[in-house]
């Protein structure tokens, strides 16, 4: 199930750009509804009456690279406005007969932007002395301006960084306003969106909600679903937000692997059966998981095991009812764009996700994935306004693989639980200090390491805890949470003095990128 809203929407092509998703999210904060489409994909069929605004995204790849850019020029004849950015302002150059070249200065970070000529698309954008910061991030440039064009703003090496053709609604700027680094870039779409484009606010928590659940209705028609429930943010939507729209045709299934964070299936089971009535089978799967895991190192084999059984399990028990037709998943889109890119274009896979991928075939299962266009924060407030309590809707992020995937090496019985004392430790004083809000996700790793310690007169040989804490927007880019020294203290002495098992904390301060999130 996709996002294929009949509403008046902003279409960004997407060209592979590590930004794109940013543009949609910046969009869909304004209140307007975005969607994205691989410039592979221009020759479908496309409903045109819904668009009121195309954005062209950035991109690795060099418009003079015809064979890997073959772009189909028929929207710049739709009479819909365009804003090109970076090489979509490349794009929109040499379609209409100007000239792309490898620039002799390269642009890569911050850079001033000085105003040349008033715009519609720079009303308010720049502060009085006519000049703002703005993130460059290109090695081409454009040298010379297709017909009708004019140059808006500059900066000292790249001479047409924002340029206009008024008549056709066209625009290209050469920096990335979707970025934080960019000063007062949000207003910039802001003006496309609203002044160029004249599109009305239509996307909200509550309008997601009416319309995702007359989709799964449809969808679902008077088919059973199944949902992979395990506690987490976005499992916890899926399930209440089907449960709104079909009530006890749903069943959602509570695997308990073994590798979750701790008494987390007595807080599922509470409030998912006890608490909101629906449907739930508990399955105890801990020793079916770990015995799979024993003496498995690799991490991709370590996601693969975790995904393949509990697929298995799944079909086990989806035979048990009958009429069942979807599996459900709380799939995002952050996770899709890792994974594989969404929209088919270069974007390169970092790592799986158990949760994304084909499900074998003799499962005969559609998937439901009603929230797989979403960012973590418009899920957040989705389940805020389907009466989920913040204690979940606030959770930190939690991996489909779980604690399997914060362990590397070898897993063990043993190990889970000094894990899981760990992370209980480090994030129960989190919320008591009033950090826990602050934090997209915070959580305890344990390495494969042991080190000496001394305990009172003995000597200790112990494993070596890792703590991780991140701030970020959606989950795409991350940089560590910066501790006071009293408080890192405080978490190292409470771990060490009452889990057996640990002598040495850590703490993780890389940010993502080089680094990712997850240590597998």
């Amino acid at each position: 199930m996709s996002l294929k809203y009949g509403l008046s929407k902003i279409l960004i092509v997407d060209f592979g750009s590590q930004f794109t998703q940013l543009i949609a999210r910046r969009i869909r904060e304004l209140g307007v509804y975005s969607e994205i489409i691989s410039h592979k994909k221009l020759k479908s069929k496309i409903d045109k009456k819904s668009i009121k605004g195309i954005i062209l995204s950035g991109g690795p790849l060099n418009v003079y690279q015809s064979k890997k850019v073959k772009f189909n020029n028929v929207i710049l004849k739709w009479g819909i406005p365009i804003l090109g950015i970076c090489f979509g302002h490349q794009v929109i150059s040499k379609q209409l007969g100007g000239r792309v070249k490898q620039a002799k200065s390269r642009e890569f970070g911050l850079a001033t932007l000085k105003k040349l000529k008033n715009s519609d698309l720079t009303k308010k954008f720049f502060k009085k002395n006519s000049s703002n910061n703005v993130w460059m991030s290109h090695a081409d440039e454009v040298t010379k301006l297709a017909n009708g064009f004019k140059v808006i703003a500059k900066t000292e090496t790249s001479k047409y960084s924002i340029v206009e053709n008024l008549s056709k609604k066209f625009y290209g700027i050469q920096f990335h306003p979707e970025v934080t680094h960019t000063e007062r870039g949000n207003i910039i779409l802001k003006n496309f969106i609203f002044s160029i484009c004249k599109i009305k606010r239509n996307w909200s928590s509550k309008n997601q909600k009416k319309i995702l659940i007359q989709e799964i209705k449809k969808n679902v028609g008077n088919s059973k679903v199944i949902c992979a429930l395990s506690g987490g943010v976005d499992s916890s939507v899926v399930a209440k937000l089907i449960h709104n729209a079909i009530g006890k045709q749903l069943t959602c299934i509570f695997v308990n692997t073994g590798l979750l964070r701790k008494n987390e299936e007595i807080q599922v089971v509470k409030t998912f059966r006890r608490k909101f009535k629906i449907n739930l089978i508990y399955v105890d799967a801990k020793k079916l998981f770990i015995n799979k895991l024993k003496k498995i190192t690799d991490p991709e084999r370590k996601r693969k095991i975790i995904g393949n059984l509990f697929i298995k399990i799944f079909e086990k028990h989806s035979k048990k009812i009958k009429n069942v037709k979807f599996l459900a998943q709380g799939t995002l889109y952050p996770d899709l764009i890792e994974s594989k890119s969404v929209t088919g274009s270069q974007t390169s896979k970092i790592k799986s996700h158990h949760n994304v991928g084909g499900l074998p075939k003799k499962m005969k299962l559609k998937l439901v994935e009603p929230l797989r266009l979403l960012f973590k924060d418009e899920v957040r407030k989705l389940g805020l306004e389907l009466k989920l309590s913040k204690d979940i809707v606030l959770r930190h992020p939690f991996p489909g693989p779980g604690l399997a995937i914060r362990m590397p090496g070898e897993i063990s019985e043993s190990k889970i639980k000094i894990l899981q004392e760990a992370d209980h430790i480090f994030i129960s004083l989190l919320i008591k200090h009033n950090l826990y809000k602050k934090i997209w996700q915070a959580y305890a790793a344990l390495l494969p390491v042991k080190t000496v310690g001394v305990m009172g007169d003995n000597r200790t040989y112990e494993y070596m805890c890792s703590l991780r804490a991140i701030t970020s927007e959606d989950g795409m880019t991350a940089d560590f949470y910066y501790f006071s020294r009293e408080f890192m203290q405080l978490v190292s002495n409470k771990i060490v003095n009452n889990i057996k098992g640990i002598n040495r904390v850590v703490f993780d301060i890389t940010s993502k990128p080089p680094s990712t999130i997850e240590l597998e």
